[in-house]
């Protein structure tokens, strides 16, 4: 939980604690409440909450009996009063949701277009979706802060470029942040999948459920995102959590494989590359990632040896990477999920739990948690939206350093 401080220069930020800690209370909170838990002054948290009313960032809902004395005013958060838009890149599809202060989803569109298009013109297409997506929620444009996107990297987070995902090779060196802020009027940040995927678990299920965990994110590739006490972790330049790069035992491996690390035995497009190598596919029925992998899905859910076999490898191996994840991060809270997750889930989740719990080259014994998002497939494009609300309404210990200029 982020403290406050009493510094009277600090009002903006000492506000944004307030604002989280309401956020993060569902059924309200009062102001000695948030003046304990802050270890701000009563007086600090009074002038925060009234800018925040003033906003509309709050309401005030009603009282709440607590023993003796005048029943304490109980603060809850607005959620209709801002919104953000999160756009997720997929070589396969884009998806563009808009969500409230609540981290709910307002509403939701895809662009079914594929990616390989240049980027001339897929941005102007990605800006028109945004804006049909706010003028069919009926909300007013004002409201939405910004645009968050969430790609494939390598990114240059700080200055919003793409610079050179594998799978989207006509996007090298992409100014995205600039191009679709032009296209759209609205201020944009970029984030990577893996790491919008884990701020979404942060953001949306909020500060009672979950801290410190790891995010493994099935997408066209595989990430490992990492939050410690709510932060998630992004690295030097904003491309930590290329999970695909754990080198897994070779043993019991594809005989065709570019190399023994986990994006190349177990991504869903390894999988497909083995099942036609394999003849449990043949090219024709696997056209393309995703109807080669739903087949290939299919098959292994009726029980067809193939296909399962591959499958269940593909369990095996991730869970090989989750142990590493484990001894070296000591952490005991690992969630699945990404757009190619929840298909395969059922397939191999159980075994993952199994072999994670089991493995002789676990360093603790103490029980790792092991399971699914709540938040489904469209995880990537809310944490994507996430990652504007949170740059805008969050505290950050950033906002304290006194410039030079």
């Amino acid at each position: 939980m982020r403290r406050g401080t009493n510094m009277p220069a600090v009002s903006s930020f000492n506000q944004s604690v307030v604002l989280e800690l309401i956020r993060n209370a569902s059924s309200g909170i009062s102001k000695a409440e948030i003046a304990a838990r802050s270890g701000l002054s009563d007086q600090t948290v009074s002038n925060a909450a009234r800018r925040l009313l003033a906003d509309r960032l709050i309401i005030e809902a009603g009282t709440q009996v607590r023993g003796r004395g005048k029943p304490p005013v109980m603060l809850r958060l607005q959620p209709r009063s801002r919104f953000a838009v999160g756009v997720h890149l997929d070589p396969a599809v884009v998806t563009c949701v808009l969500i409230d202060l609540a981290g709910e989803v307002v509403a939701r569109r895809c662009l079914r277009a594929p990616l390989t298009a240049a980027p001339d013109e897929a941005v102007p297409a990605i800006a028109a979706e945004v804006r049909t997506l706010i003028s069919d929620a009926r909300i007013d444009g004002s409201a939405v802060v910004g645009i968050g996107v969430a790609s494939p990297g390598p990114i240059d987070a700080a200055h919003g470029v793409i610079l050179d995902p594998p799978l989207l090779p006509g996007w090298r060196d992409t100014p995205l942040r600039e191009r679709l802020g032009a296209a759209s009027g609205l201020p944009v940040l970029l984030e990577k999948d893996v790491n919008a995927a884990a701020l979404a678990e942060i953001w949306v299920i909020g500060d009672a459920y979950r801290s410190d965990f790891a995010f493994f994110y099935l997408g066209s590739g595989i990430g490992i995102g990492l939050a410690v006490d709510r932060e998630v972790l992004r690295g030097t330049s904003g491309n930590a959590g290329d999970g695909g790069a754990l080198v897994v035992p070779s043993q019991d491996q594809p005989r065709k494989r570019d190399s023994d690390m986990l994006g190349h035995v177990a991504a869903p497009h390894a999988l497909v590359a083995q099942a036609v190598d394999e003849g449990v596919l043949t090219r024709a029925e696997a056209p393309d990632l995703d109807a080669g992998y739903s087949e290939l899905l299919r098959r292994a859910t009726a029980g067809d040896p193939g296909a399962r076999a591959i499958v269940r490898r593909a369990g095996r191996n991730i869970a090989s990477g989750i142990v590493s994840v484990v001894n070296l991060l000591d952490i005991d809270d690992v969630v699945f999920g990404g757009p190619y997750w929840e298909p395969i889930a059922p397939l191999v989740l159980p075994d993952i739990r199994t072999l994670v719990d089991a493995s002789p080259y676990r360093m603790t014994r103490k029980p790792v948690s092991l399971g699914s998002s709540a938040i489904g497939d469209d995880v990537a494009a809310i944490g994507a939206a996430s990652l504007v609300l949170d740059t805008v309404l969050s505290p950050r210990p950033s906002t304290l350093l006194i410039s030079s200029n």
